[in-house]
């Protein structure tokens, strides 16, 4: 799969972190005490070393960019994952553009300026939620990326259905979140989130196996396929 891209918008948003992450270290000193955790009010309630606090976005950063960079390596369906490269780039992209924005707020507020955070880790979930339903219909089956039940990976039909629906409940749930965030209706999107991730666990274990069971080109469900 060719992530050029995706790794060239990973390494420039990560330079751009460690950038944001200097000029804080550079305000505060690295032993200075900054928050590190937010309540659902947007209001600091953990701290700790500026060090962690200016560096933590930027190692999980790193992390994700590895973890995107594997995946096709292992994938057992890679030629499913490759169909699904448009998909797979635009989700891989929108998660670190997410991270980035998480990490200027967090060092702003680390300074001790005013800075959104609730509305940015809340919006930007909520976009996130879009983003990945809007792609989720191009993604053809395979075990990494992707809503994956027994049911899914045995059936063509049930994998392709599940996808529809559960990418419009992601991006339905998405706008509400986003749009709870945007108004700071926190304790809203809190539940939100929680319970569009929970409705989504459930219709598509269920609806999955719904289809799977009147598809008459289903596959055993154990296996290798």
């Amino acid at each position: 799969m060719k992530l050029a891209r995706f790794f060239r918008v990973a390494a420039i948003l990560l330079a751009l972190e460690l950038v944001v992450s200097a000029w804080g270290l550079a305000q505060v000193g690295w032993a200075a005490t900054v928050p590190i955790h937010w309540g659902p009010d947007g209001s600091p309630n953990g701290y700790g070393p500026a060090w962690l606090g200016f560096l933590l976005v930027p190692a999980i950063t790193v992390g994700l960019a590895a973890m995107f960079a594997a995946i096709p390596a292992i994938e057992p369906r890679r030629d499913n994952l490759l169909r699904s490269a448009s998909a797979y780039r635009t989700v891989a992209v929108a998660v670190t553009v997410l991270m980035f924005g998480v990490h200027v707020v967090v060092v702003v507020a680390g300074t001790g300026r005013d800075a959104p955070v609730a509305l940015v880790v809340g919006g930007g979930v909520g976009l996130l939620f879009a983003a990945i339903g809007n792609v989720m219909t191009t993604v053809r089956s395979n075990y990494m990326f992707g809503v994956r039940t027994p049911w899914t990976l045995s059936s063509d039909l049930s994998w392709d259905k599940t996808h529809r629906l559960v990418g419009r409940l992601f991006v339905a749930s998405g706008i509400g979140i986003a749009a709870a965030s945007l108004f700071g209706l926190m304790q809203l999107v809190i539940w939100l989130l929680i319970g569009s991730v929970t409705v989504v666990l459930v219709v598509a274990f269920v609806y999955s196996y719904v289809v799977w069971r009147n598809d008459p080109n289903r596959r055993p469900t154990s296996g290798p396929m």
